[in-house]
């Protein structure tokens, strides 16, 4: 079975050509950079070679030159810095031809997103790590709810504006089926403060990361309803200031191609303590079924 066609292939691109004629807003890809850098300096070991998977711009490649010996950029032709031009729904890796695989802010917008942590995963060397960061599900709820409102006020009904990123606790979950030893999710939340809507719009567009979802309204956004969001957006969601917040959830995962040297689960009953007495407390048998 296919994977849901979420995201529109053709307006992704069409919104990324936009973003770089624009000029980029690269604070949130700068910042997932340094932070990325910055766990890997955590890892200590060396990665021979090592694939970024989709990330705009070379902010990774710049921010990791002691992490890895051969960094190859993987994306679609309109990244700027790509190595390998590819679909980010077939990557052409190797099986068991990477020590490390990363991406910034790019997977949230892959259509089949099971299928690509399996690609990745596949492509890892037995205990190679793939570490990420995506927007989480909690990105831009600010700016969903005012579009609800607006659109429920207006026209009677909603469709959808702000894409659905993943859950954390779901992303936990694709990994271990992905077959990921170890997996590890947690969350930076980034409070970004503008001064209008207006000023939140301008920078998604130079993010690339206006409304690319196949199931957008297609139809011109009208006034009226543009007009009710923005008032909706500043009566929920202004601070003291003035100023308006929007919410950026970034979602870091990480997992380990299995290994035997890694750490692993004891077998049923080869505990040497029994619960009861590592906690001092009394044991109290169970009744069998059927006695009071």
């Amino acid at each position: 079975m296919s994977a849901p066609d979420i995201f529109d292939a053709r307006a992704l691109t069409a919104r990324r050509r936009r973003a770089n004629r624009l000029g980029p807003v690269t604070f949130l890809l700068d910042r997932v950079a340094e932070d990325l850098a910055d766990r890997l300096t955590a890892v200590k070991r060396d990665f021979a070679v090592a694939a970024d998977i989709g990330t705009a711009g070379e902010g990774v490649r710049q921010a990791l030159p002691g992490s890895a010996g051969r960094l190859y950029a993987f994306g679609p032709a309109e990244r700027v810095g790509v190595d390998v031009v590819t679909d980010p729904e077939l990557l052409p890796l190797a099986p068991a031809s990477l020590d490390l695989a990363v991406s910034a802010l790019a997977l949230q917008t892959v259509n089949d997103l099971p299928g690509a942590l399996a690609q990745i995963r596949r492509a890892l060397r037995p205990d190679g790590l793939l570490l990420a960061a995506l927007f989480g599900s909690g990105t831009l709820n600010e700016l969903r709810e005012s579009f609800a409102v607006a659109e429920s006020d207006t026209l009677g009904g909603i469709s959808p504006r702000v894409a659905p990123f993943a859950d954390l606790r779901d992303l936990g979950g694709l990994l271990q089926r992905a077959g990921f030893a170890l997996p590890v999710t947690d969350v930076d939340r980034v409070v970004v403060r503008y001064s209008s809507p207006f000023a939140l719009f301008a920078d998604l567009r130079r993010m690339g990361a206006a409304n690319p979802l196949s199931a957008r309204r297609r139809a011109p956004l009208r006034r009226d309803t543009l007009a009710r969001a923005v008032e909706v957006y500043a009566d929920r969601f202004t601070d003291a200031d003035g100023r308006l917040r929007a919410t950026f959830e970034i979602v870091w995962i990480s997992g380990w191609a299995p290994h035997q040297s890694q750490q692993q689960p004891l077998r049923p009953g080869s505990a040497k303590q029994r619960l009861a007495d590592a906690l001092g407390a009394r044991e109290i048998p169970l009744k069998p079924a059927g006695e009071n």
